[in-house]
C-alpha cells in the first residue's frame, strides 16, 4: 500500500497533548477511507505537522484530514523508501 508524508501549518506553541488529540482524531476516522495514519511529529517552533500514513491515494489521506478537522494540501506520495 502506498505510504505518504503530509505537512500541516498553524500549529506553532502546540503541545504534544495537542498533537495527540489531532492524531487520535485521525484515527477515529482513519477505516472509512482506508488509510491508516503511522505517527505524527511536531516542530512548535515552526508550527508544523508531519503525518506518515498509508492509504490507497493522496485524496483518501486528506479526506480523513477533512473529516478529522485539519486539511492540509501539502501530502506526497513516498515511492521509495530505504532503510
Amino acid at each position: 500500500m502506498p505510504k505518504f508524508m503530509d505537512v500541516h501549518s498553524g500549529f506553532v506553541g502546540a503541545t504534544e497533548e495537542q498533537l495527540r488529540a489531532a492524531h487520535e482524531r485521525d484515527l477515529a476516522v482513519e477505516e472509512a477511507e482506508g488509510v491508516h495514519f503511522e505517527r505524527a511529529w511536531l516542530d512548535p517552533d515552526s508550527g508544523k505537522v508531519f503525518c506518515l500514513s498509508s492509504g490507497p491515494s493522496k485524496e483518501a489521506v486528506l479526506s480523513v484530514h477533512e473529516k478529522a478537522g485539519h486539511p492540509t494540501t501539502e501530502i506526497y506520495e513516498l515511492p521509495v523508501e530505504v532503510e
